[in-house]
């Protein structure tokens, strides 16, 4: 009984509950729409057959990469706009918002340049399919008009999440995603008047969503003089000292994404390699798995904003105390949800037209994700809402940026080419990373060695050329 005493107390604290529902609900609000249109999504895609299915999740692996370079970025900014936001330093954190935005979208017309200009030879090293390859050159090119909006609008959104403003970004990405999905659904089958433009309909839909969703949040944005409606001038106040000092600590954070998001995009090449039936198959499980981690989504990044809040404030003990608590619900949410998967698997599987070996393959890679669920949640946890915001970048760039090349894509590889196995045996395989990964961040977490304020970075700076309002 003295265990279980011991976790109650751990766990009797109604100001934490309070405050991550406070964060975390919209967030999941948002999360379990985005994964539950954008499933339904693929599975209107799916409509159209297994080529159609593996031509649309290949040419979203640069969308994928893009998004990874944005989220490191952006997550980085957010480790100091929370603790400057817990000082309540308005004018260093829209210069932070500012520097953001410039690196954001420099990153995103690099990507919009390769994707209409090299889109097939981007492809062909996924995938021989030539099918597949003209699908998606097609679909790419059209698409990456949305990396321009998606840069702007997420360096919004995160930032105001880490002020506490979590409502208006998800009402407005809902929103998004409502039309973006209504769209796709009249342009790829022809409906409502609109012309069939078979999987072509759902970039074109997702091009009009984005941009209204960019347009909206920003007018409402400045409207409600949010602490985030920075003029031009409040943006780009930032030197070179400040640039260079704020810089340092984000910069493992982008190669941590960049390097992670590379490995994955080799284990997709991996599983591409392996055949168009092969790649579908993981296409699907990926959207279904979106699906599984929403509530871990918003339960990591309400933690992380709590967490940098706290740090900012001097108040690390309490930083460390939040930073378990939601390590624990990870495990105990994450062996539940497992359970939950297995029971839906069949049902949900069921929805997809395309031939019996993909779905084969689909149930058995999803018997893979319910069995390491909770370690995956638990690294995110770990990675997301503890190592960046106590500003340990360069151990998380170890953790998740290198270990997936030193473990993951070396046994995925001897899975797939040496030892010839079926699919869900490679991704078997390739959990031996988060394996790895979850020994060691929870060693780092105990240390104690990943809390560290990263406001002091920043102190002595001139940061009165801007007012908060």
């Amino acid at each position: 009984m003295t265990l279980f005493r011991k976790i109650a107390e751990f766990y009797r604290d109604a100001e934490y509950f309070r405050d991550v529902r406070r964060i975390a609900l919209p967030i999941i609000a948002q999360q379990a729409m985005f994964s539950l249109l954008n499933m339904l999504g693929v599975i209107f895609v799916g409509q159209k057959g297994d080529a159609s299915v593996a031509a649309v999740g290949l040419a979203g692996q640069i969308a994928f990469l893009l998004n990874l370079v944005h989220f490191g970025i952006i997550s980085g900014a957010a480790m100091f706009t929370a603790q400057f936001w817990g000082k309540q330093d308005i004018p260093n954190l829209r210069r932070v918002l500012g520097l953001c935005l410039m690196l954001a979208i420099s990153a995103s017309l690099i990507f919009f340049t390769l994707a209409q200009l090299f889109p097939s030879q981007i492809l062909r090293v996924y995938s021989n399919d030539a099918e597949v390859i003209t699908l998606g050159t097609e679909y790419i090119r059209t698409f990456s008009w949305t990396f321009l909006f998606f840069a702007i609008t997420f360096s919004y959104a995160l930032v105001m999440r880490s002020t506490g403003n979590v409502i208006l970004p998800t009402m407005v990405g809902v929103g998004a995603l409502f039309i973006s999905t209504f769209l796709s659904y009249s342009l790829i089958f022809g409906e409502f008047g609109l012309p069939e433009l078979g999987i072509q309909g759902a970039a074109v839909a997702a091009v009009i969503a984005r941009f209204l969703e960019c347009v909206t949040l920003l007018i409402i944005t400045y409207k409600t003089k949010s602490p985030v409606a920075a003029s031009f001038r409040e943006l780009t106040s930032f030197d070179k000292v400040f640039f260079s000092r704020v810089i340092k600590p984000m910069l493992p954070v982008i190669l941590n994404e960049l390097f992670w998001s590379l490995g994955i995009t080799t284990y997709n090449i991996i599983y591409g390699r392996m055949g168009t039936q092969a790649y579908a198959a993981m296409n699907i499980v990926a959207t279904i798995e979106q699906v599984a981690f929403v509530v871990f989504i918003g339960v990591s990044n309400a933690t992380s904003v709590l967490v940098g809040n706290r740090i900012g404030a001097g108040r690390e003990d309490e930083a460390y105390v939040y930073a378990g608590r939601s390590l624990g619900i990870g495990i105990l949410g994450g062996l539940f949800l497992g359970v939950v998967l297995q029971l839906v698997k069949a049902p949900v599987l069921s929805l997809y037209n395309v031939s019996p070996e993909v779905i084969q393959n689909a149930g058995h890679i999803i018997n893979v994700v319910t069995f390491f669920l909770w370690v995956r949640v638990n690294n995110m946890t770990t990675v997301v809402g503890i190592l960046r915001a106590g500003g340990d970048t360069r151990f998380s760039l170890f953790l998740d940026g290198i270990i997936i090349w030193l473990v993951g894509v070396p046994m995925a590889y001897l899975a797939a080419f040496v030892l010839e196995l079926p699919v869900y045996f490679v991704y078997l395989f390739a959990m031996s990373e988060e394996a790895t990964k979850w020994v060691l961040g929870i060693q780092r977490y105990r240390s104690r060695k990943w809390i560290n304020n990263l406001t002091v970075h920043v102190e002595g700076l001139e940061p009165g050329v801007v007012k908060a309002d």
